[in-house]
């Protein structure tokens, strides 16, 4: 059998699927990654041990201890859906597109209780999201 390049170098365009992959790869790391940071998180919101401000005038008002919860459930399924991804499913993919998605929404309303950590969170789901979305492994 000899080594053929792939249409993609024929037709002189370069090959992005090892980019790809490498891209779905490390989305599944940050996934598995961000799903133990929830848990944490959201084990910190529920304990109220004073890790996070108490604010009163948010506009979406939700105690914290809500918030925990919300962060501990979504964690715990991120690391289902981590390990998932790692393992090459296709179930795992689509759910890890939604949980990123849902992952953003809630860094989103969980803003003002720690802004800087959300926004590094947001910014790592849009990538997930991007990695995922491209990612079609029959191809």
């Amino acid at each position: 059998m000899t080594d053929q390049p792939s249409s993609a170098h024929r037709s002189g365009q370069p090959d992005n699927r090892a980019w790809v992959i490498t891209g779905v790869t490390f989305a599944g790391v940050l996934m598995l990654v961000n799903g133990v940071l929830f848990v944490l998180q959201g084990i910190a919101a529920i304990a109220e041990d004073g890790v996070y401000v108490r604010l009163d005038d948010y506009l979406y008002r939700i105690n914290l201890t809500g918030w925990g919860w919300i962060l501990l459930i979504l964690g715990v399924v991120a690391v289902l859906v981590g390990c998932g991804i790692l393992n090459g499913a296709v179930w795992a993919r689509m759910t890890g597109i939604m949980l990123a998605a849902l992952s953003l929404v809630a860094q989103f309303l969980f803003l003002p209780y720690a802004p800087v950590w959300s926004v590094i969170v947001m910014a790592l789901d849009v990538f997930v999201i991007w990695a995922l979305a491209v990612h079609h492994p029959t191809r």
